[in-house]
């Protein structure tokens, strides 16, 4: 099952690079592409885990458009910015 999901503080590869990484841990993602210029993250699943997918994305300071998009989020969003850069350009 594939589900688009538009999300806020999307940045830069190295925010990207954070989402996958942190994404693809979860049993049941299969696929992962970030479109960074649309702010989405399109996810391929083997069974039911969108919930978990886009609690996972609010953690990481991603929350889904609409949702509460707190100072912590933007917070969370600059620092997995900050780590996505730094593990893309190891």
């Amino acid at each position: 099952m594939e589900t688009k999901i538009y999300i806020e503080n999307l940045k830069c590869g190295g925010c990207a690079a954070t989402i996958k990484k942190g994404i693809s841990a979860i049993e049941g993602v299969s696929d992962i592409n970030v479109i960074v210029d649309e702010s989405l993250v399109e996810v391929t699943t083997t069974n039911d885990v969108i919930k978990t997918v886009k609690e996972k994305l609010s953690k990481m300071g991603y929350p889904e458009v609409g949702d509460v998009n707190s100072f912590l989020h933007k917070a969370k969003s600059y620092v997995s910015c900050a780590t996505g850069k730094m593990s893309s350009e190891a």
